[in-house]
C-alpha cells in the first residue's frame, strides 16, 4: 500500500498557520508583559471643575462654592407651545425658475436663504425670476419647500 503524499501547497498552508498562531501567541504574553494592572482608586477617578471640564485633580476645598438652585437647570428642549411662533409668512424674490420642468428657487429676503419651489405648489400662478412673492415653507423630502406661493402686493408708482 502506497503513502498518501501530501502536496507542496498543503505543507506551505500548515507553515503559514502555525507561524500564525506562534506571532498570536507573541503579542499576547508581550500584553500581558506590559499590562497595567491592580490600579488604585484615585488612579481612576476623574472630577469635574466649574466650567464643566473633565480633569484628574480634585477640587480644592478652600475654593468658595457657588449655590444653584434646582430650578433653574433646564434639562432638555423645551416644549413646542413653549416656542415662540414663527412668522410663518416670508417674502422672497424668485432667483431661479425652469418652466419646462416645473421647479425652481426663491430667496428668502429676511435669511438670504434659497427655498426649493415646486410648480404644484403655485396653485396656477406663473412666475419668472425676479418677481417678489410671498410663501410658506414647510419641510419637504430634501429640505425647506416653499408652498402656498403668491405674488407680493406692490404698491404701484405714482407717475
Amino acid at each position: 500500500m502506497a503513502r498518501a503524499q501530501t502536496s507542496f501547497g498543503k505543507k506551505e498552508n500548515e507553515k503559514k498557520r502555525l507561524q500564525k498562531r506562534n506571532e498570536k501567541e507573541e503579542k499576547r504574553k508581550e500584553r500581558q508583559a506590559n499590562a497595567v494592572s491592580g490600579q488604585g482608586l484615585e488612579e481612576m477617578l476623574a472630577y469635574v471643575d466649574e466650567n464643566g471640564n473633565i480633569t484628574s485633580t480634585p477640587p480644592d476645598p478652600t475654593r468658595k462654592r457657588k449655590e444653584i438652585s434646582a430650578e433653574s437647570i433646564q434639562i432638555g428642549v423645551p416644549k413646542q407651545e413653549d416656542r415662540e411662533p414663527e412668522d410663518t409668512l416670508r417674502t422672497g424674490t424668485v432667483s431661479f425658475f425652469n418652466d419646462s420642468k416645473g421647479y425652481g428657487f426663491i430667496r428668502d429676503a429676511a435669511s438670504q436663504e434659497s427655498i426649493f419651489v415646486h410648480a404644484n405648489n403655485l396653485g396656477g400662478l406663473t412666475i419668472t425670476e425676479g418677481n417678489k412673492v410671498t410663501f410658506e415653507v414647510e419641510p419637504g423630502m430634501k429640505g425647506p419647500t416653499a408652498v402656498r406661493v403668491k405674488m407680493a402686493s406692490t404698491v404701484p408708482a405714482a407717475s
